[in-house]
């Protein structure tokens, strides 16, 4: 007999797929909010065992890491539903666009074509945002330091991987919504932190062109709210910079 999370499933909206999840857009009762929802469904290449206890880890990880960045102010989605067992995930519906879409290169992949709703001429994010690159660099830093500071790594930082909320009427500030916490873990060592960090330059480098001062003020933005934590992570980064740079030399 499926049980309610699937027969939920069942009546949303299937709007991507990946490896290991589908992305459904679905409400819970008729007529309430939209919410998201995350299905790990089942590898037929793994024992049936092991993807099972697998899946309820994993559905269970992300849930805690948004729960532990709510409560710690990170602009997360809300968690609305949680079903370990059949390995679906129900979350705050965020109206808005990732800021992969809204940077000069980000959205030139993407099916759609970019247009004046995507990126303005000036190469700012679009009016209704009403915020310039610089501040949106400087929300990435702090929404990232936020999380850091909560002990949460991401463990896929990209700019796909960050959306920008449409401010609602009564809203007089921007806010900067990081997703996607199903690689996410908790450590307090400087080298996962340091790590996450440099997944994002990275991401910057390959799908942003000439995006070095963009990450130069996400860095920036990230230090001042990190405090003094920031030195240790910071000399740690350089030397992750280092590793890779050795790594790509060997191929």
């Amino acid at each position: 007999m499926a049980s309610a999370s699937l027969d939920l499933i069942a009546a949303s909206t299937q709007i991507s797929q990946g490896a290991e999840a589908k992305v459904y857009k679905g409400s819970l009762t008729q007529g309430a909010p939209f919410i998201l929802l995350k299905y790990r469904f089942k590898k037929q290449y793994r024992h049936p065992s092991l993807d099972a206890l697998l899946t309820r880890s994993r559905v269970a990880g992300e849930a805690r890491a948004l729960l532990k960045c709510l409560r710690s102010g990170v602009n997360v989605p809300g968690v609305r539903m949680v079903d370990a067992s059949e390995g679906i995930l129900g979350i705050e519906w965020i109206d808005g666009k990732s800021v992969r879409k809204l940077l000069p290169g980000g959205a030139e992949d993407e099916e759609e074509e970019e247009d004046d709703e995507v990126l303005e001429e000036n190469g700012e994010p679009m009016k209704e945002y009403g915020i310039s690159v610089d501040t949106l660099m400087s929300l990435i830093g702090i929404e990232i330091a936020k999380m850091h500071l909560a002990d949460v790594v991401h463990g896929d930082l990209t700019t796909s991987n960050m959306m920008l909320r449409l401010p609602k009427p009564n809203q007089s500030t921007t806010e900067l919504v990081l997703i996607d916490f199903g690689l996410s873990y908790i450590s307090t060592l400087v080298e996962d932190k340091a790590v996450d960090l440099y997944v994002l330059e990275r991401a910057f480098a390959s799908t942003h062109p000439d995006s070095e001062p963009l990450f130069t003020s996400v860095l920036t933005a990230y230090g001042t709210r990190l405090g003094s934590e920031w030195h240790a992570i910071s000399r740690r980064l350089d030397d992750v910079r280092l590793r890779g740079r050795k790594r790509s030399m060997v191929g």
